[in-house]
């Protein structure tokens, strides 16, 4: 998997806080915000590439299930 993009973005400080409470109130992180935003941009342009990956699961990954025969009993 190719690493990901570094990019430095300057942005005005209210624009950068009003992303990063949006960010909370969704439980993302302000850049995983910035990321979603501008796919979003993309996709309604109709400007998304269609090699790009799509964005990660949020949360924590599935619990996976045990077998019955794995379980205690």
């Amino acid at each position: 998997m190719p690493e990901r993009k570094k990019v430095l973005l300057r942005l005005d400080p209210a624009v950068h806080d009003a992303i990063a409470r949006w960010a909370g109130q969704e439980l993302r992180s302000t850049n995983a915000q910035i990321e979603f935003l501008l796919r979003r941009a993309l996709g309604d342009a109709g400007r998304m590439p269609t090699d790009a990956r799509d964005l990660p699961r949020r949360g924590r990954p599935a619990k996976t299930r045990r077998r019955p025969e794995e379980t205690e009993g």
